[in-house]
Protein backbone atom coordinates (compact mmCIF):
# COMPACT_ATOMS: atom_id res chain seq x y z
CA UNK A 1 0.00 0.00 0.00
CA UNK A 2 3.07 2.44 0.45
CA UNK A 3 4.18 2.41 -2.98
CA UNK A 4 0.95 2.91 -4.20
CA UNK A 5 0.33 5.81 -2.55
CA UNK A 6 3.61 6.90 -2.94
CA UNK A 7 3.09 6.98 -6.20
CA UNK A 8 0.11 8.19 -6.39
CA UNK A 9 1.39 11.10 -4.80
CA UNK A 10 3.78 11.35 -7.42
CA UNK A 11 1.80 11.34 -10.40
CA UNK A 12 -0.34 13.83 -7.98
CA UNK A 13 3.07 16.03 -8.04
CA UNK A 14 3.51 15.87 -11.71
CA UNK A 15 0.08 17.08 -12.60
CA UNK A 16 0.28 19.62 -10.38
CA UNK A 17 3.53 20.81 -11.90
CA UNK A 18 2.29 20.26 -15.57
CA UNK A 19 -0.88 22.29 -15.16
CA UNK A 20 0.40 26.03 -15.25
CA UNK A 21 2.09 24.49 -18.15
CA UNK A 22 -1.27 23.19 -19.82
CA UNK A 23 -2.66 26.71 -19.11
CA UNK A 24 -0.37 28.74 -20.68
CA UNK A 25 -0.36 26.59 -24.12
CA UNK A 26 -0.59 28.75 -27.51
CA UNK A 27 -3.51 30.33 -27.78
CA UNK A 28 -5.64 29.72 -31.65
CA UNK A 29 -5.48 32.41 -33.90
CA UNK A 30 -7.60 33.42 -36.47
CA UNK A 31 -6.35 35.92 -39.27
CA UNK A 32 -9.34 37.38 -41.42
CA UNK A 33 -8.79 39.59 -44.52
CA UNK A 34 -11.21 40.84 -47.35
CA UNK A 35 -9.80 40.39 -51.10
CA UNK A 36 -7.21 42.78 -52.10
CA UNK A 37 -8.11 45.65 -54.82
CA UNK A 38 -10.22 44.15 -57.87
CA UNK A 39 -10.02 44.87 -61.18
CA UNK A 40 -13.63 45.71 -61.82
CA UNK A 41 -17.26 45.21 -61.12
CA UNK A 42 -17.82 42.44 -63.43
CA UNK A 43 -19.09 39.16 -61.48
CA UNK A 44 -15.95 37.27 -60.71
CA UNK A 45 -13.06 39.81 -61.48
CA UNK A 46 -9.24 39.10 -61.00
CA UNK A 47 -7.37 41.51 -58.98
CA UNK A 48 -5.10 44.19 -60.13
CA UNK A 49 -1.33 44.77 -59.49
CA UNK A 50 -2.43 46.73 -56.46
CA UNK A 51 -4.29 43.81 -55.05
CA UNK A 52 -1.65 41.65 -56.00
CA UNK A 53 0.74 43.51 -54.54
CA UNK A 54 -1.60 43.58 -51.00
CA UNK A 55 -1.74 40.11 -51.51
CA UNK A 56 2.19 39.79 -51.51
CA UNK A 57 2.47 42.08 -48.90
CA UNK A 58 -0.21 39.73 -46.46
CA UNK A 59 1.56 36.47 -47.32
CA UNK A 60 5.03 38.29 -45.93
CA UNK A 61 3.14 39.22 -42.79
CA UNK A 62 1.80 36.15 -41.63
CA UNK A 63 4.10 33.77 -43.30
CA UNK A 64 6.08 33.15 -39.76
CA UNK A 65 2.78 33.10 -37.63
CA UNK A 66 2.68 29.41 -37.87
CA UNK A 67 -0.40 29.10 -40.41
CA UNK A 68 -1.30 25.82 -40.90
CA UNK A 69 -4.89 26.66 -42.86
CA UNK A 70 -5.68 28.64 -45.44
CA UNK A 71 -9.40 29.43 -46.42
CA UNK A 72 -11.32 31.40 -49.18
CA UNK A 73 -14.39 31.94 -50.96
CA UNK A 74 -14.61 30.48 -54.16
CA UNK A 75 -14.07 33.87 -56.04
CA UNK A 76 -10.77 34.55 -58.18
CA UNK A 77 -10.09 38.06 -56.17
CA UNK A 78 -10.36 35.44 -52.52
CA UNK A 79 -8.16 33.00 -54.09
CA UNK A 80 -5.70 35.21 -55.50
CA UNK A 81 -5.23 37.06 -52.15
CA UNK A 82 -4.75 33.58 -50.44
CA UNK A 83 -2.36 32.00 -52.80
CA UNK A 84 0.83 33.77 -52.23
CA UNK A 85 0.97 32.97 -48.23
CA UNK A 86 -0.41 29.43 -49.06
CA UNK A 87 2.26 28.63 -52.09
CA UNK A 88 5.02 29.96 -49.47
CA UNK A 89 3.81 27.75 -46.62
CA UNK A 90 3.04 24.32 -49.22
CA UNK A 91 -0.51 24.95 -47.86
CA UNK A 92 -3.69 24.05 -49.75
CA UNK A 93 -6.26 27.05 -50.09
CA UNK A 94 -9.65 25.38 -48.54
CA UNK A 95 -12.48 27.08 -50.27
CA UNK A 96 -16.20 27.86 -48.27
CA UNK A 97 -19.20 29.42 -49.12
CA UNK A 98 -19.58 32.70 -47.85
CA UNK A 99 -23.67 32.25 -47.33
CA UNK A 100 -22.22 29.52 -45.00
CA UNK A 101 -20.33 31.28 -42.19
CA UNK A 102 -21.62 29.30 -39.16
CA UNK A 103 -20.01 25.97 -40.78
CA UNK A 104 -17.07 27.53 -41.78
CA UNK A 105 -16.20 28.31 -38.23
CA UNK A 106 -17.07 25.31 -37.23
CA UNK A 107 -14.85 23.76 -39.63
CA UNK A 108 -11.70 26.04 -38.47
CA UNK A 109 -12.43 25.62 -34.60
CA UNK A 110 -12.11 21.64 -35.47
CA UNK A 111 -9.11 22.21 -37.62
CA UNK A 112 -7.62 23.75 -34.58
CA UNK A 113 -4.15 25.90 -35.23
CA UNK A 114 -3.83 29.01 -36.70
CA UNK A 115 -5.82 29.88 -39.71
CA UNK A 116 -6.49 32.69 -42.09
CA UNK A 117 -9.59 33.40 -43.24
CA UNK A 118 -9.96 35.43 -47.06
CA UNK A 119 -13.46 37.00 -47.46
CA UNK A 120 -15.23 40.21 -48.37
CA UNK A 121 -16.44 43.57 -47.42
CA UNK A 122 -19.98 42.17 -46.67
CA UNK A 123 -18.95 38.50 -44.71
CA UNK A 124 -15.41 39.57 -43.08
CA UNK A 125 -17.07 41.40 -40.23
CA UNK A 126 -19.60 39.04 -39.80
CA UNK A 127 -17.23 36.25 -39.65
CA UNK A 128 -15.20 38.12 -36.90
CA UNK A 129 -18.36 37.96 -34.83
CA UNK A 130 -18.91 34.80 -35.62
CA UNK A 131 -15.78 33.96 -34.49
CA UNK A 132 -15.84 35.69 -30.55
CA UNK A 133 -14.51 38.77 -31.87
CA UNK A 134 -15.36 42.70 -32.26
CA UNK A 135 -15.21 43.59 -36.02
CA UNK A 136 -15.42 47.59 -35.39
CA UNK A 137 -17.02 49.64 -38.22
CA UNK A 138 -18.86 48.00 -41.80
CA UNK A 139 -16.24 47.57 -44.34
CA UNK A 140 -16.63 50.14 -47.14
CA UNK A 141 -16.42 49.39 -51.08
CA UNK A 142 -13.36 50.81 -51.12
CA UNK A 143 -11.31 49.39 -47.70
CA UNK A 144 -8.98 46.54 -48.40
CA UNK A 145 -6.36 47.09 -45.74
CA UNK A 146 -7.93 45.56 -42.54
CA UNK A 147 -6.48 42.70 -41.41
CA UNK A 148 -7.88 41.06 -38.04
CA UNK A 149 -6.32 38.62 -35.79
CA UNK A 150 -8.14 37.17 -33.50
CA UNK A 151 -6.67 35.67 -30.48
CA UNK A 152 -8.56 32.28 -28.73
CA UNK A 153 -7.53 31.57 -25.29
CA UNK A 154 -8.28 28.70 -23.53
CA UNK A 155 -11.35 29.89 -21.62
CA UNK A 156 -13.11 30.80 -25.25
CA UNK A 157 -12.50 34.43 -24.81
CA UNK A 158 -11.72 36.56 -27.83
CA UNK A 159 -9.13 39.43 -28.34
CA UNK A 160 -9.70 41.04 -31.33
CA UNK A 161 -6.56 43.09 -33.04
CA UNK A 162 -7.37 45.56 -36.03
CA UNK A 163 -3.93 45.14 -38.01
CA UNK A 164 -3.53 46.80 -41.47
CA UNK A 165 -1.82 45.60 -44.63
CA UNK A 166 -0.28 48.08 -47.90
CA UNK A 167 -0.30 47.53 -51.65
CA UNK A 168 2.88 48.59 -52.87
Amino acid sequence: MRIRSSLLGGVLLAAALLAPGLAAADPSIIYLVRHGEKGSVEKDPELTAQGKARAGNIAAILKSTGITHIYSSTTQRTRQTAQPLASALGLEVRTYDPAQGARLVGQVKAAGGTALVVGHSNTVPELVRLFGGKPGADIGDDEFDRLYQLIVDQDGGVTTVLLHSVAN
